[in-house]
């Protein structure tokens, strides 16, 4: 096999934790398919960014510079990674399954007549070739695909695989990129208001389900707990269909999928959707009134009780413990 390529994002003059996931994933298929590793890192005065990528499992990076690249323009990533699959005969293109790489993404696999696997929430290698693991038919079913073209684009999922956390003897060249035929301009940034937060970096997450009741409990039961532990507040989809709370809260297919290293289940009964985007976190709690309820089945610690009772007590005892 040729290489394998990660497609880079930059937010806030930073690279993506997303991207650094894909290092992970690259870094890990790269033995067993005996190959290297090569990313993109495109950006305006981005060559520290592409320097620091480079020893974080970016492996040879080739940096896309300039003016062009300051804002994020389907044309001319769609023609930066053409320019840099040429240059690193790539046969694997990963990008984050994320709104930018769903834009240009499909466009790059069009381009180059290559295969296309979206959403993946895993990577494996098999008899010298990838496999590719992706949710269907709403999280009921785990897809494995093998690709038949030579070269194939996937979208890998934020937050499916823990960020790069090694250090590699990378390099960075710049990458002559032809910006001819750019149709799309930069206009401006609206950022909306702020709601919730981004479950895929919280290392604690206390989630409750349609067991908490009403919308008022999450306030009074869950987020205590998840204030105490230094963690963030989540949700199952009934609770943010039934509008409780915003869907930036939800954990599931159709929501955020999370690995942290605690997950306290509330009151979730772990409907398929939910458990999708869960169950890789470290150590899981399920609190639950049902002893047969399907959350019990990847929790490590499983709690049959009233999560009215068991809840607010481990608040309690937590900020004992913290002299809080």
């Amino acid at each position: 096999m040729g290489s394998i390529l990660i497609v880079t994002e930059t937010s806030d003059g930073k690279i993506r934790e997303a991207s650094h996931e894909l290092a992970s994933v690259a870094q890990r298929l790269a033995g067993p398919l005996g190959c290297t590793v090569q990313s993109l890192v495109m950006g305006s005065g981005a060559a520290p960014l592409a320097e620091s990528f480079a020893k974080k499992g970016g492996g040879q990076v080739h940096l896309a510079e300039g003016e062009a690249f300051a804002h994020y323009n389907v044309d001319a990533v769609n023609a930066a990674v053409r320019a840099a699959v040429a240059v690193s005969q790539a046969e694997l293109i990963l990008f984050s399954n994320t709104p930018s790489g769903w834009d240009v993404a499909p466009r790059v696999a069009a381009g180059l007549d290559a295969g296309f696997v979206s959403d993946c929430f895993k990577l494996d290698v098999e008899g010298g070739k990838v496999v590719f693991h992706r949710r269907v038919f709403n999280g009921k079913l785990d897809a494995t695909l093998r690709a038949s073209s030579p070269v194939v684009v996937a979208t890998v999922q934020p937050g499916a695989s823990a960020a790069f956390a090694g250090t590699t003897e990378g390099s960075v060249t710049p990458l002559p990129v032809p910006l001819t035929g750019i149709r799309a301009r930069f206009v401006e940034v609206k950022a909306a208001a702020t709601r919730g937060v981004d479950l895929s970096k919280a290392e604690i997450i206390v989630s409750g389900g349609r067991g908490v009741g009403a919308p008022d409990k999450f306030p009074e039961v869950i987020e205590p707990l998840a204030q105490a532990l230094g963690g963030a507040m989540g949700a199952s989809r009934p609770v943010v269909d039934a509008g409780w709370l915003p869907h930036a809260y939800q954990v599931g297919s159709s929501g955020q999928t999370v690995q942290p290293k605690l997950y306290i289940a509330c009151g979730i009964s772990g409907a398929i959707q939910h458990l999708v985007g869960m169950k890789t976190s470290n150590y899981i709690i399920a609190i639950n009134k049902d002893p047969d309820a399907p959350i019990f089945e990847v929790a490590d610690l499983g709690v049959v009780a009233d999560l009215f009772e068991i809840v607010p007590a481990l608040t309690k005892a937590v900020r004992a413990a913290k002299g809080g």
